[in-house]
């Protein structure tokens, strides 16, 4: 037996529907279909409602594939079986100059140098071409290799003393050198490797290495280079641009005081922040009970001498500094969000907003393109964004005006989001360099998440503070294109330094630091 045909009709027409029907019949039916209607409209409501959270909830449990417009499942080019865009040719495979940090090897020809006769014709003289031929091996091993050094040892027969041989220079003070060191921080705070994970992995490679170890050894290199951490937390008070959010996070030692001790806040998050100036990313984490907009609080207590800054993050009342005044802009993604979400139920009304949001985004990737100033960014979106979105808030007007879109429906609910944070939503329409949404931000909270994931919890408030630190100098050398392992190294070796001047070894100028160091 077929199922009922499906009919949608919005609430302009089921009204237009009962006007008639009261036209026709008497009242007592009148009645009875009316409470069918009302049954059936508030019956399809819960279902819309309810199949939207299932698919939240599926995409916090598995992810989200992807929001892109032209990936939705009822997207015409996908209806209608259009290919995709092909993908460009090319074989996937890194090209030598790639390998930034592997070891190069010159080769030279076994019997020609440059000038030398040419051995085919005879007549011609042979030169140096400036591009070599090039091949890369990669070679495998423990992460933390290890050596063990031998000294013979001699005993006199008579008056029985031991001579030893000296220790050779290469075998270092420290039983693990600051390469060592490095490795293990970077594997849990760069890659998210729980300590008991690579403890059973090197113990499988022959090379032991216990958690407790780990722990310790990254500990001594926080408390090292502390100085540069909060060298960096200074710097990034003086964004230009402040992204922030917040993500939970759980720390033992917390949770153990929310059960015996139950403090009036209870809940333990992780912040990421990243301030943007003068063209520079800085990545900060924090955890603890406090929410992004303390956090954010506490960093621009630190800010000299500078106008607010252009705050990005989504509408939560709890990213908000209370004490310190920001230049407000609200996510956009966010926003877009909320249509991607309830597309299966309004398919034509989702498709429209997401089409124009769509050429918005257009317009800024333009204008990255074109290396426009921030000055020259804002003439742009005002004269080709601003129109698209003066356009789109009319249309949200009218389907509440029309009541096409009922207010508590999911549609009428984001359209509602969106009218109610317009100014903040549209700062970039207004103020030089106000970004368009919060993805840089949500894209390094991805490092914390990691490591909820992997390694599930911190023991205590101090862990979580190593991590932070860890995090935050990773991801922001990751965000300078900074190898952090030459990073972390550099600031081990020239310890020393940092307390005195920190500043001379942030990820973007530490290198010379380091030369000066080795050549005074």
């Amino acid at each position: 037996m077929k199922g009922p045909k499906r009919i949608d009709l919005d609430p302009g027409q089921v009204d237009a529907l009962l006007k008639r029907v009261k036209a026709l019949l008497p009242d007592e039916d009148y009645q009875i279909i009316k409470a069918m209607a009302d049954t059936i409209y508030l019956l399809s409501q819960n279902v819309n409602a309810k199949s939207t959270s299932i698919r939240r909830l599926l995409k916090m449990l598995f992810g989200a594939a992807t929001e892109k417009l032209e990936n939705l499942d009822d997207h015409p080019e996908k209806a209608s079986g259009t290919k995709p865009k092909p993908k460009k040719k090319g074989h996937g495979r890194n090209s030598a100059q790639a390998y930034t940090s592997a070891e190069k090897v010159t080769v030279a020809h076994a019997s020609l140098k440059p000038g030398d006769d040419c051995p085919a014709c005879i007549k011609g003289k042979v030169y140096e071409i400036k591009i070599p031929k090039r091949i890369v091996r990669i070679t495998g091993n423990a992460p933390l290799s290890g050596t063990v050094y031998e000294m013979q040892r001699l005993r006199c027969n008579l008056c029985g003393e031991i001579f030893t041989a000296d220790t050779p220079k290469e075998a270092g003070e420290d039983k693990y050198d600051a390469k060592a060191k490095t490795m293990i921080a970077l594997l849990k705070y760069g890659s998210g490797m729980p300590f008991n994970r690579l403890e059973n992995l090197q113990q499988s490679l022959g090379i032991p290495l216990p958690a407790s170890t780990q722990f310790e050894i990254v500990d001594q290199m926080a408390a090292t280079i502390e100085p540069v951490y909060q060298a960096l937390m200074r710097k990034a008070a003086q964004g230009d641009v402040i992204r922030n959010d917040d993500t939970t996070m759980k720390v033992l030692s917390l949770i153990k005081e929310n059960k015996n001790d139950d403090p009036e806040r209870k809940g333990i998050f992780t912040t990421g922040i990243l301030s943007t100036t003068e063209k520079r990313k800085i990545a900060l984490f924090i955890t603890g009970r406090q929410h992004a907009g303390e956090n954010l609080d506490d960093l621009l207590k630190q800010r000299i001498d500078r106008g607010p800054p252009i705050q990005m993050c989504d509408a939560l009342s709890r990213n908000i500094p209370a004490a310190l005044k920001t230049i407000l802009a609200n996510c956009l993604a966010h926003g877009r969000r909320k249509f991607v979400d309830v597309i299966q139920s309004f398919p034509e009304e989702c498709r429209h907003v997401l089409e124009t949001l769509a050429g918005v985004y257009k317009n800024d990737q333009i204008a990255k393109e074109r290396n426009m100033n921030p000055d020259e960014r804002l003439h742009f979106h005002q004269q080709n964004s601003g129109p698209l979105m003066e356009n789109l808030k009319d249309w949200f007007h009218q389907q509440l005006e029309r009541k096409t879109a009922e207010p508590n429906s999911g549609l009428g609910q984001a359209i509602g989001y969106m009218l109610n944070h317009w100014q903040a939503l549209t700062l970039f329409l207004k103020v030089p360099n106000a970004p368009l949404d919060n993805n840089l931000c949500e894209q390094a909270l991805k490092k914390a998440i990691l490591h909820r994931k992997n390694a599930l919890f911190y023991k205590t408030e101090h862990g979580a503070w190593v991590g932070d630190l860890f995090m935050s100098l990773i991801h922001t050398c990751n965000l300078a294109g900074v190898n952090p392992f030459d990073y972390l190294t550099a600031l081990q070796e020239n310890a020393a330094d940092l307390s005195n001047h920190p500043d001379k070894w942030m990820p973007w100028n530490y290198t010379a630091a380091a030369s000066h160091s080795k050549n005074p």
